[in-house]
């Protein structure tokens, strides 16, 4: 391992020692924090590691993690690095059949079990004989919980050093079509796309130490690489959420330096500004109410604030930046750990700019504006899948499949992607994310998908939103049908959109209309709404 290059045990290993005083994590519960020093994070993990290497399993033998995210997850983390395994991390909000895909795929030995969202399917969903350890929330059967494990065994005495070319963790993405993919990810990935990242944001250079807040699925490549491997590599402090009931004043409560969220969040926040102050009066805030709002959502001491993983409404980051709130968009995904490109400066960024690649990371657009990737964060591949891994890394590029353009400043703009173009009866190509963000910013409307394959026209498929909620159907229906004649009217003829379907609630992970990291599954939403979809409707709002 190259002397610049340290793995997460190897950070794991220099924080035991040179700030075993310092907090690391920190668990809530009805608003109170129960704090682990790097000392105590440290016994939990050697001791649970030697319950592994205990095991005898061959190494890096496949471990599954299935729950929220909390301070044992993390724990957990450790230990089976520490033990010479790989983690397998599961969305906590997964559903059924993709999580016994990703138990089965995977071969994993061994399942940690925390708070998730199916635990009344969970004996069908299981192999019998898989052994089960309850970690933090589980309410469900274990062959024994972590306390127990932590009572029973010594802490591991090795510190070993894993090669850098040896599986880290296996990350499943979270599947907006067909079955996850596992992505593959090294030892060596962490060490060397965090000091870079850090450089970027200068991260651990302003003398207290960072504080985040951790709550979006540690399973996901963003949360892993932006708020779990960011605090590891500078010693900064997690706080946990207990869940949507608490997070608001939690989060006022740690007002993180650094704050990753993704667009869904940042849609709520501004509904719930909007729901309680009329926009009209928002637009003569001076500074000392804007200071009010942003004290208000917990994000006053934060310097970096991102926003990710999907594209981001730009009435919604405008608003935010108006508010003071410098909401900067980045561009990764789980194929390269986050690393990718972000608005880095610290002048407002332009709504929808992505910004320019990290230092270390090369761009590239093919012929038909195809999005390629090349850097050290880059993924080994599919987990057991050549013909996918083939597809998608192409002499050491990987194809995103997203189509995107460069200004003059090599700024990157995500335009859409490939494979969510539709054509309409009259021949024309339509990429919906244009048309989204069109209406994305509207008031009204909490949730937009654009879609029309085989119709005339576009046709807009909507939620309505939190200040929506408080008008009738006819109220909502005038303001709708006014906003679409306006946004229609610069529009070219076949780009224009027929009518607006407001679907009944939310569109939410559970009803499988969101993927577990909040992006939209079209196929299912447009296969649940097809009769509606295609039938003729003669009013411009229409309500499901």
């Amino acid at each position: 391992m190259s002397d610049n290059i340290k793995t997460p045990l190897e950070m794991f290993y220099h924080w035991e020692r040179e700030a075993a005083g310092d907090v690391f994590l920190r668990q809530p519960a009805a608003l109170q924090w129960t704090e682990y020093t790097w000392a105590e994070v440290a016994d939990r993990a050697r001791r649970l590691a030697a319950y592994l290497v205990a095991q005898n399993y061959e190494p890096g033998s496949r471990i599954a993690v299935f729950a929220k995210n909390c301070a044992d997850w993390v724990v957990v983390d450790f230990a089976i690095m520490l033990a010479g395994h790989i983690s397998v991390p599961l969305y906590p909000g997964q559903d059924a059949s993709s999580t016994k895909y990703i138990v089965e795929h995977s071969e994993s030995r061994m399942i940690f079990l925390g708070q998730f969202d199916i635990a009344e399917q969970i004996d069908s969903v299981l192999p019998a004989d898989l052994p089960r350890v309850g970690i933090h929330g589980c309410a469900v059967k274990a062959d024994i919980s972590i306390e127990a494990l932590l009572a029973q065994y010594e802490p591991f005495a090795e510190s070993p050093i894993p090669a850098a070319n040896s599986l880290f963790t296996i990350l499943y993405t979270s599947g907006t079509t067909g079955n996850p993919k596992g992505v593959m990810h090294i030892h060596a990935t962490p060490g060397s796309v965090l000091p870079r990242f850090q450089k970027t944001w200068k991260i651990g250079t302003h003398g207290d130490r960072e504080r985040f807040i951790s709550y979006l699925p540690l399973s996901h490549a963003a949360e892993r690489c932006i708020v779990e491997m960011n605090a590891l590599y500078c010693n900064g402090i997690i706080s946990f959420s207990e869940g949507l009931e608490t997070f608001a004043e939690e989060l006022r409560s740690v007002e993180p330096t650094f704050f990753f969220s993704v667009p869904r969040l940042w849609v709520k926040f501004k509904e719930a500004v909007d729901a309680k102050i009329p926009p009209e009066v928002q637009a003569g805030f001076g500074d000392e109410q804007r200071e009010a709002v942003r004290k208000q959502l917990g994000l006053n001491s934060a310097r970096v604030i991102l926003t990710g993983s999907a594209p981001c409404p730009k009435e919604v980051q405008n608003w935010f930046l108006d508010m003071g709130v410098l909401l900067r968009e980045g561009y990764s995904m789980t194929e390269n750990f986050c690393d990718g490109t972000f608005w880095s400066e610290d002048s407002r960024p332009p709504a929808g700019c992505v910004g320019k690649p990290l230092p270390g990371v090369e761009i590239k657009l093919t012929d038909d504006e195809e999005v390629c990737f090349r850097s050290s964060g880059l993924m080994v591949g599919y987990y057991k899948n050549d013909e996918k891994t083939a597809e998608a890394l192409v002499d050491g590029w990987y194809h995103t499949g997203d189509t995107g353009k460069l200004d003059d400043d090599g700024n990157l703009w995500i335009t859409g992607r490939i494979s969510e173009v539709f054509k309409t009866t009259k021949g024309k190509f339509i990429s919906p994310t244009k048309l989204e963000d069109e209406f994305g910013s509207l008031v009204e409307l909490a949730q937009v998908c654009v879609c029309g394959h085989g119709l005339n026209q576009p046709i807009l498929l909507a939620t309505r939103s939190e200040l929506a909620a408080t008008l009738s159907n006819a109220e909502l229906a005038e303001r709708l049908s006014a906003a679409l004649e306006k946004i229609n009217s610069g529009l070219p003829a076949y780009e224009k959109v027929s009518n607006i379907l407001v679907t009944p609630g939310e569109w939410t992970i559970m009803n499988g209309l969101l993927t577990p990291t909040m992006k939209l599954k079209r196929k299912s939403l447009l296969a649940q709404y097809a009769d509606q979809i295609n039938a003729s409707h003669s009013d411009a709002v229409v309500f499901l």
